[in-house]
């Protein structure tokens, strides 16, 4: 297996999913899909096979750092793993984005927070979360 080419294509798959999220229209229930399930899923099927056929090869685990450095040494094992990233991002990508739609941030807004989550995962989410947050407290300011 040229596992170069199944981290190009995890990868393509991944920012198609992105592309769809940031710049695509929203409420059009199978285009909603690709970013939210499709993609993800597929991702998922990587990450399985992956798994199910190298891991316990590799000669890694969970252990200790040095368990997860000797893990990430095999190459099926780091795509999976990168593609564990890669899935989860989109998801969590999705997740904000339904949560900043229904708190009617502009998707000018959200497209900077979605690229945060694609590329730093755990703080776009936090930055996420927090304009959502910021914008509701906002709004109840303005209702009194």
């Amino acid at each position: 297996m040229n596992w170069d080419a199944l981290f190009g294509l995890a990868n393509s798959a991944a920012l198609l999913g992105w592309a769809v999220l940031i710049a695509g229209p929203r409420g059009v229930w199978w285009l909603d899909a690709v970013p939210r399930m499709l993609l993800p899923l597929g991702l998922a099927v990587i990450y399985s096979g992956l798994i199910a056929g190298f891991m316990m090869q590799s000669g890694g685990g969970f252990g200790s750092i040095a368990a997860v450095r000797a893990l990430f040494a095999s190459d099926p094992v780091l795509v999976a793993g990168w593609a564990h990233y890669l899935a989860f991002d989109l998801l969590v990508g999705s997740f904000v984005a339904e949560r900043l739609d229904r708190a009617a941030i502009s998707r000018l807004i959200q497209a900077p927070i979605l690229a945060a989550i694609f590329m730093l995962g755990p703080l776009g989410l936090l930055l996420g979360l927090m304009t959502e947050a910021g914008a509701r407290v906002m709004r109840r300011g303005q209702e009194v």
